[in-house]
């Protein structure tokens, strides 16, 4: 059994290694592969077990832009905003600083654009690379990123011995909207909603008048079992942009009453297709599915989590449901320490143990020892 699963975790090894060889992991018991198994783990309290396999997947996965492209670095970034840390020649720094300094990574490469109603104004336009694994994937997604950083509108972004902002970004971003072919709007609306309120009009390059609840309804309208990772992004992007229109005091309108009651149908749905060890469906939201791939299992239920994560109810987060899914989340980690794994699914379900954990117990002070 334990090295039949030892090959199978190396078949799917690929993008973000370990940087040291830690203790054995717990690989080939039973609760690792039977479906029905419950948690093993409960034993150790939830947020210590937060807390180490945070600290681990910062400390002992390496990530350095002569190996990595953008699309591995800047998902570190959504993982741990501005504790996201990287190898270079000159030593390790953190991501978000060295990019906005001027740095540069393979895939992320900020272009001057188009000039506003203030000639003096320039667009910043970070292009789409579909397919790539290097560049944005999803248009928006690096400005989505950014915003989770929680780094404010005039903050300076240079770029070939030019100071552009934050604003740069997001003013290029409303005017390039009728470039979205695809209308995936889920980065779109993570990004704009950081920095407009939730019905902030704007004119674009097609001289349509475009709206921030526009996008929302869009969103609304969208097949998610055909979605990107089960619909799960497009989910977030609608529940951080009604989270913000709470905030800012915005109206109870039919549009966002739908909104909210697509994402506690989501929420129902994940806990009604939870396998018994805790894992979400490898089907995502949509019908019950489990799966003996751990990688497969990483990216199912990280994306899972992240979305319950951002969307629920500090009351919900309590639920023996959503622990026991943090739980085996953790397991799957430990299990794959030794592992090389695929950035995407491993630093989604970073984000989502990380958000959980802010959200549960405050934030982890990564500048602080620990297991």
């Amino acid at each position: 059994m334990t090295a039949w699963l030892l090959v199978l975790l190396l078949a799917f090894a690929t993008g973000c290694p370990p940087t040291t060889t830690p203790p054995a992991p717990l690989v080939g018991t039973e609760a690792s592969l039977d479906p029905d198994a419950t948690v093993r783990s409960e034993s150790q309290p939830l947020r210590e077990r937060l807390d180490q396999a945070l600290r681990r997947g910062l400390q002992q996965r390496e990530l350095a832009p002569q190996r990595n492209g953008a699309w591995q670095i800047l998902h570190g970034v959504l993982a741990y905003g501005m504790a996201a840390q990287m190898e270079t020649p000159a030593g390790r720094v953190a991501v978000v600083p060295y990019l906005l300094e001027g740095g540069t990574i393979d895939g992320f490469d900020p272009l001057p654009a188009d000039r506003f109603e203030n000639p003096a104004t320039q667009g910043l336009r970070l292009e789409l690379e579909p397919g790539s694994k290097t560049g944005q994937g999803h248009r928006d997604q690096w400005l989505a990123i950014l915003s989770q950083c929680d780094l404010p509108a005039d903050q300076v972004l240079r770029v070939d011995d030019k100071d552009f902002t934050i604003l740069d970004l997001v003013r290029q971003t409303e005017w390039d909207i009728p470039r979205n072919l695809a209308r995936e709007y889920s980065w779109t609306l993570i990004g704009l909603t950081a920095y407009r309120p939730t019905t902030y009009r704007w004119t674009a390059r097609d001289g349509q008048l475009w709206s921030i609840e526009g996008l929302v309804e869009s969103e609304l309208n969208r097949d998610l079992e055909s979605s990107a990772c089960g619909g799960t992004h497009r989910l977030i992007g609608l529940a951080m942009a009604l989270q913000r229109h709470r905030e800012g005091g915005g109206r109870e309108t039919d549009l966002w009453k739908a909104v909210a009651a697509r994402i506690d149908a989501a929420l129902q749905a994940a806990r009604q297709h939870q396998n018994r060890d805790g894992s979400f469906s490898s089907h995502y939201l949509h019908r019950a599915g489990w799966t003996a791939d751990l990688s497969e299992t990483l990216g199912t239920t990280g994306h899972t989590l992240e979305f319950i994560a951002l969307a629920a109810e500090p009351s919900l987060l309590q639920a023996a449901w959503v622990e026991q899914a943090a739980h085996r989340l953790c397991d799957v980690l430990a299990l794959t320490e030794e592992v090389e794994l695929e950035c995407g699914g491993l630093y989604h379900a970073l984000h989502g143990l990380h958000v959980y954990r802010q959200r549960r117990f405050g934030e982890l002070d990564f500048r602080v020892a620990g297991p």
